[in-house]
């Protein structure tokens, strides 16, 4: 009998399985399955997926969703990403915003500027764009939404400018130690549940800008 997708996202990590995320989803090499198992806390359900709980208690606080005093000229409602610190700030009136950890673009792969959101997706499907694939050739081509090994999670927030794609995403990751950290390809990686709520935050036109560095004005 074959093993639904939906079964398959329920079902633990094997060892092949977690040497398949790793080809998807870049897993830190030196992370043991039962060191990856540790950052998890069983199951939660979400428009007919399930996806694997963060184990907060593994997380510093630091990288935990949290209101902060937060000083900004942007207006209520843009999000900041602030990649040298690996924070994301929604920002709010009265000088507060709604804080979040990230993990950003490893060396390479960094950008800056501004964007806005003008597409979503629940359970987005992967599919890895062409200078991936010429850097990892045995990735897969398509990875479908609610699959155990695609590395956007259950939500997607896709980043244009003028019009145009930039390529870049605010998504989920399968891979919550990696918050925090230089690690991706370019796109703004966030733990399951705060790219949920984000996701509900953020309406179609939300202005994005994206910094190197906020220095002192940072929260």
């Amino acid at each position: 009998m074959g093993v639904t997708r939906r079964e398959f996202l329920a079902g633990s990590l094997t060892t092949g399985g977690l040497a398949l995320l790793g080809a998807v989803a870049g897993v830190h090499p030196a992370l043991s399955k039962t060191a990856a198992s540790a950052y998890f806390s069983g199951f939660d359900a979400d428009n007919g997926f399930r996806y694997r709980q963060t184990n907060f208690d593994k997380i510093d606080p630091a990288w935990h969703r949290q209101m902060v005093k937060y000083f900004s000229e942007e207006r209520p409602g843009t999000v900041v990403v602030d990649t040298r610190n690996h924070f994301l700030y929604v920002v709010w009136e009265n000088n507060t915003a709604l804080r979040y950890g990230v993990g950003v673009g490893r060396e390479g792969f960094k950008w800056y500027g501004r964007a806005r959101i003008d597409r979503k997706a629940i359970w987005p499907r992967w599919v890895p764009p062409p200078e991936m694939l010429e850097r990892q050739p045995d990735l897969p081509r398509k990875v479908e939404g609610g699959a155990a090994n695609n590395p956007l999670g259950p939500r997607a927030l896709y980043l244009y400018r003028d019009g145009s794609d930039l390529g870049y995403r605010l998504h989920g990751t399968l891979e919550p130690w990696s918050i925090g950290r230089d690690v991706s390809s370019g796109c703004i990686r966030m733990f399951p549940e705060d790219i949920i709520d984000l996701y509900q935050r953020c309406p179609k036109g939300t202005q994005v800008l994206v910094l190197e560095h906020l220095g002192a004005s940072a929260g």
